[in-house]
């Protein structure tokens, strides 16, 4: 039985002077891109740059928006603020990149979290509450990616906006399904044909090794490749040929 599978890519991540990850090349393989809002990378210049070239290929445009650290590259965990707070900085970062999006006349269809805040609304119920709530209150179109069994899932369905279940081809996972830590060896998957494979089987056979030897249920609608891990472009190359040749479509969710 043939089907189709999305692959999505965070980018848009420069800004200023700073360069970070091959975007044009990663526009010409992924069917989606979540651009970055300004918060952890990015600025209105890379944005709308951004929007353009990913307007241009038809790939899928994806706000990704973050705690405001763009010192840490969201990837610190924040706390002390109120949910009207976090539904705010949510909202403030989808409605940036709907600008840049308007301006090129195209659209944005998704938001997926980033960084430490990304992490957080797998596990914590309220704070994915305040992110689905934002994004349902600026546009109830918009679909949320979230990992399959988690908070965040839970959350865009009590709200009723789409969802689009998330798999990660660069990241190793725990035995109860969730992402291995980055502090630990081997949670960052450098290898593109040993991640390629890996994708094909968690398409293929819903299923993943996990860090441990555990067999771990997945179910991928949406496979992402980070565009910051320094073989980004051959890994997402390796995996859409894979999936190609294993009869796996590539389209946007």
């Amino acid at each position: 039985m043939s089907r189709s599978v999305d692959l999505n890519a965070d980018m848009g991540e420069s800004w200023g002077a700073y360069t970070m990850g091959r975007d044009a090349d990663m526009l010409d393989i992924v069917t989606s891109a979540n651009v970055a809002c300004g918060f952890h990378g990015g600025d209105w210049n890379v944005m709308r740059e951004t929007v353009r070239l990913a307007r241009d290929r038809g790939v899928g445009i994806g706000a990704h928006p973050s705690f405001d650290d763009l010192r840490g590259f969201g990837r610190r965990r924040i706390a002390g603020d109120t949910f009207q707070e976090i539904e705010n900085l949510i909202a403030y970062q989808i409605g940036a990149l709907q600008a840049m999006a308007a301006m090129e006349g195209a659209a944005v269809t998704h938001v997926k979290s980033h960084g430490a805040l990304g992490n957080m609304v797998t596990e914590d119920e309220d704070l994915a509450r305040a992110v689905a709530r934002a994004a349902k209150a600026v546009d109830p179109a918009l679909t949320l990616v979230a990992m399959p069994g988690t908070a965040n899932q839970r959350a865009a369905e009590a709200v009723g906006l789409p969802v689009a279940l998330e798999v990660y081809a660069d990241r190793a996972y725990e035995a109860d399904g969730t992402l291995t830590p980055r502090r630990l060896d081997g949670a960052m998957i450098h290898d593109a044909e040993f991640a390629s494979e890996r994708v094909l089987r968690m398409v293929t056979d819903g299923e993943i090794e996990a860090r441990t030897g555990e067999t771990v249920s997945v179910t991928p609608e949406t496979i992402c490749v980070h565009g910051d891990n320094p073989v980004a472009v051959a890994m997402a190359r390796a995996i859409r040929g894979r999936l190609e040749a294993g009869g796996v479509t590539l389209a946007r969710f």
